[in-house]
């Protein structure tokens, strides 16, 4: 009909799943494969693969790396404000998603053609634009599908979500290894960008089966910022303050714990893998407790007690510090002259894990419903904003711990007990904020 808008601007009053989560899903997975793919050989190509103008080898040094590992990983999750102003003021989510999609299959494209710091520094620079414009977005994106015949199913939506992350970032932590290992840089960094750009075609095809939300103007960004929308953003930013610490924890699993997987007996299941692709344990347990928590573990919690979210994420920052203590134990264990099994880290990945779903999981799905209507991309953005800080921590750490000569000056367990003390601090601390913060849900009207 004339005047009629090309897309629905507002969810359907249905009671099942939203016909565009399957392409919002499928989107997520091809992207996470190649960030995670990326990432989880950017350590290793730094350390021992970085080439010089000329082409001759100048790898990094241990501390140099992580200093660029979490400096990258922060500024990836400084960019989603970026995104989210852009997204719920200038051009709404779809259109922004789409052309930072192509701002980051850019960044792969430097990483895979020049090997040099300044193909990395390029290449890097353009992913953290691209990736942390879309994150908040997307995470955005996905909530805006449901109504209030359907808000019941965000959990469980939000759940699947987090398992197509996963599902993308297992595959690709064990393929990227191996294709650098076999094939070089080019084609370990390549790969990720095609997965990038089939990413980018499966959202497209899903534009008319998507609720499009229009932007709201810059002319309301006062109103957005009215008493009840501070009061919200100040209560979300008191608990991102504690999740931030979570995220210095970690993401150590793509720089310290990789470097410590290099010094342990790595063969299991008959196969010696490769330091980096240890990192794969993480996502493959994600998508074993995921369905586990959702249909077995948070049900039999609930049957005796309430167990809101911000209980959940207590308990997941807990769970954080112990997962810290075993690495500290296995590195105790490596300064005594033993070379421990893998098996350590396996444990502690399983903690890490269990902490990762009460912590990450339960923050995206309580970000979206405590987030005004008009404030949805920019609170996923504020929220995403305590991954970034977390990494500056991690990176401020190692900065300020390395001597004149670039060598780190706290290393082995007491490093990891540093960060385990650290966070079981900020767990205690957040006790009481978990019993008191009060809450409101928000959850956007249908046609």
């Amino acid at each position: 009909m004339p005047g009629r808008p090309a897309y629905r601007t507002s969810p359907q009053a249905i009671v099942g799943m939203p016909p565009g989560v399957p392409y919002i899903v499928g989107n997520e997975a091809a992207e996470r494969f190649s960030y995670y793919g990326m990432k989880a050989i950017l350590v290793v190509f730094m350390t021992t693969l970085l080439v010089g103008r000329d082409g001759s080898p100048a790898p990094m040094n241990a501390g140099e790396a992580k200093f660029w590992y979490h400096a990258f990983s922060a500024a990836v999750y400084f960019f989603p404000i970026a995104g989210a102003i852009v997204a719920d003021f200038v051009l709404g989510k779809y259109p922004t998603i789409m052309l930072l999609s192509l701002v980051y299959c850019a960044g792969h494209a430097a990483l895979a053609l020049d090997e040099s710091r300044t193909g990395l520094a390029i290449g890097l620079g353009l992913i953290a634009v691209g990736s942390g414009g879309i994150k908040p977005c997307v995470s955005a994106h996905v909530g805006d599908q449901f109504g209030p015949s359907n808000e019941s199913l965000l959990s469980r939506v939000f759940s699947w979500f987090y398992f197509a992350i996963n599902l993308g970032a297992f595959v690709s932590s064990l393929l990227t290894p191996w294709l650098l290992d076999r094939f070089g840089p080019g084609w370990a960094f390549g790969v990720p960008g095609l997965f990038m750009a089939a990413a980018t075609v499966i959202f497209w095809l899903g534009r008319h089966s998507f609720v499009h939300v229009p932007p709201s103007g810059l002319g309301a960004l006062k109103d957005a910022c009215g008493p009840e929308a501070r009061a919200a953003l100040g209560r979300l930013t008191l608990v991102y303050c504690f999740v931030a610490v979570f995220w210095a924890l970690f993401d150590q699993t793509g720089s310290s714990w990789v470097l410590q997987a290099a010094k342990l007996d790595r063969t299991f299941a008959g196969i010696e893998w490769l330091p980096s692709q240890v990192q794969a344990v993480n996502p493959l347990l994600v998508l074993a407790f995921i369905p586990l928590f959702s249909y077995v573990v948070w049900p039999a919690i609930e049957r005796v007690a309430p167990f809101p979210p911000l209980a959940r994420i207590a308990l997941g920052l807990f769970l954080a510090a112990a997962s810290f203590a075993i690495i500290a134990a296995a590195e105790w264990r490596i300064e005594a002259g033993a070379r421990p099994t893998i098996g350590w880290q396996l444990a502690a990945y399983a903690v890490l894990t269990a902490a990762e779903i009460m912590v990450s999981v339960t923050c995206l799905e309580f970000s979206y419903t405590q987030a005004p209507l008009a404030l949805k991309s920019i609170v996923m953005g504020l929220y995403l904003l305590s991954v970034s800080a977390g990494n500056l921590l991690a990176a401020a750490v190692n900065w300020l711990t390395t001597g004149v000569d670039g060598q780190p000056l706290v290393t082995g367990t007491t490093y990891y007990l540093l960060f385990a003390g650290a966070m079981l601090a900020a767990a205690i601390c957040f006790v009481p904020v978990a019993a008191f913060l009060p809450t409101r849900r928000y959850i956007r009207s249908e046609e």
